[in-house]
């Protein structure tokens, strides 16, 4: 795993954080796959380009949160972050901060899949607060 490969995943940090999603198709590959717990609004399986679009879409839709890393490292043929999701749901402003790790697959220069972990059970709680 290269070190470029570091430096791209937090290029994509970086322009999700400033709600840049240019960055898809630039650097995600046509046929990305991406995977959450599908008991979350925004989660399953999605594919490709209009998936990606449609997963970030419809998860900014239920919540407005900030990713903090804490850890980004190499492994293998991936990049993996663990860290902490934190902001406010959408229709009731509740406030959350719950630990999540995302799972990049990159193949070359392209991000070809995006495995996304989180306390289940303690954003459901917030989004049901939120109501």
């Amino acid at each position: 795993m290269s070190h470029s490969n570091l430096d791209l995943i937090a290029r994509v940090y970086r322009a999700f954080d400033d709600r840049d999603f240019s960055v898809i198709p630039r650097v995600f590959d046509p046929e990305i796959e991406i995977n959450q717990a599908a008991e979350l609004p925004w989660g399953g399986h999605h594919h490709g380009h209009e998936g990606a679009v449609e997963f970030f879409t419809t998860l900014l839709a239920h919540i407005d949160s900030k990713v903090t890393c804490e850890h980004l490292f190499a492994a293998g043929e991936a990049v993996v972050q663990s860290g902490r999701t934190s902001g406010t749901t959408r229709t009731g402003a509740t406030a959350f901060d719950v630990p999540e790790v995302h799972v990049w697959s990159l193949r070359g220069d392209r991000v070809v899949g995006f495995d996304a972990y989180v306390d289940t059970p303690a954003m459901l709680t917030a989004l049901e607060a939120g109501r």
